[in-house]
């Protein structure tokens, strides 16, 4: 199919297929992806509002038997900069957050070879009974690991996080989702399949997640565009994916040596996510890994949210990437960029203005 058949395709709003994302990725003009992208953006929410969430990323535990070889952040157990966050720590983690206007925790860490299934149980349990806050929590390989850890299936372990106080799971651990790739960046980690399967279940039991693609490390395009497909292909059986956020693997002080990816190279590969992913709503730009700038130009490149405030973030910032933004400074980029700043929760309900003032 030539590239301008593909273009009134997509532009009378019919799914390309994986063939035609090549071509796209392969042969579409930087600008006119950019343009394609928002359009279907603002075919989607078509008043002129760039989200945003207050929140901060807790890593409860920074100990883990992954090994991965992209992760900075992790220590091997017994290594003397291992931590599991107290109880105290913890809550007043949660506390600032709270204050600062914050409506939710996303709450992530290693695969901790000792803390059982019940350690999380009991911290959401607490966090619930101390707290009114949404806790998004638990990526699936977290999930996977607690499963084989405690030898029970993995819809218990969700449905017992569920009862203990699990509001939503978030899209961590995906890197890319083919098993090639992910043998040789993380072989102790969950497979695409499991990865695929715990976000099926959570759905299920109608728990919402997100979903995440890291990018730039040791894939090939073709793997990008089947990660895309795979989610596609699992969010028009269960409606489950809130949101998609695409980011840039970060390689410093990591194993793996490679340049990090370009902004331009950034921005393409989140339009034709937008273009893509024809079936979730949202699609966030990472000023996190890109920072604000290049995020500001990802909201003309199909990217209606612009992710969270991160009052906290570890994992990035171990790759020696410290981008800061407070509420004030992501508004007023939002507005810079034509669009009325909303603050929102997990389920992309919006924050009424109240409590925006205490930010």
């Amino acid at each position: 199919m030539d590239f301008q058949t593909i273009i009134k395709k997509i532009e009378a709003g019919s799914r390309i297929s994986i063939s035609d994302a090549r071509k796209l990725y392969d042969d579409g003009d930087f600008h006119e992806l950019g343009h394609l992208a928002h359009g279907i953006r603002m075919r989607k929410h078509p008043d002129p509002v760039v989200t945003y969430v207050v929140d901060r990323n807790i890593n409860y535990s920074n100990i883990c038997v992954c090994g991965c070889r992209f992760c900075a952040f992790f220590r091997p157990p017994g290594h003397p900069e291992g931590y599991v966050l107290s109880r105290e720590e913890l809550f007043s983690k949660i506390r600032e957050t709270l204050e600062l206007g914050g409506t939710q925790i996303l709450m992530q860490g290693g695969h901790h070879p000792d803390l059982p299934l019940s350690y999380y149980e009991e911290m959401l349990r607490t966090i619930k009974a101390h707290f009114t806050v949404h806790v998004h929590a638990f990526s699936p390989p977290e999930i996977v690991h607690f499963s084989k850890l405690e030898g029970v299936d993995i819809a218990s372990v969700i449905a017992r996080l569920r009862v203990a106080g699990l509001d939503s799971i978030p899209g961590g651990g995906a890197e890319i989702l083919v098993d090639a790739v992910r043998r040789r960046v993380s072989p102790n980690k969950c497979s695409a399949r499991e990865w695929l399967g715990v976000m099926e279940e959570a759905h299920r039991q109608g728990l919402k997640t997100t979903a995440t693609m890291m990018f730039g490390h040791e894939e090939a395009i073709q793997d990008r565009l089947e990660h895309l497909f795979a989610l596609r292909e699992l969010q028009d059986r269960t409606a489950g994916f809130t949101a998609f956020i695409p980011w840039a693997f970060q390689p410093a002080n990591t194993g793996i040596s490679k340049p990090s990816e370009t902004a331009v190279a950034y921005l393409r590969l989140l339009a034709l996510s937008r273009i893509v992913l024809d079936n979730v709503q949202n699609i966030q730009a990472s000023w996190v890994t890109m920072g604000p700038k290049v995020a500001q130009l990802a909201l003309h490149f199909g990217a209606n949210d612009f992710g969270s405030t991160m009052i906290e973030e570890n994992v990035v910032a171990a790759a020696g990437v410290h981008f800061r933004l407070s509420v004030e400074e992501i508004r007023r980029i939002i507005g810079a960029a034509g669009f009325r700043p909303q603050q929102r929760t997990m389920a992309y309900e919006p924050v009424a203005a109240s409590l925006r003032a205490s930010t």
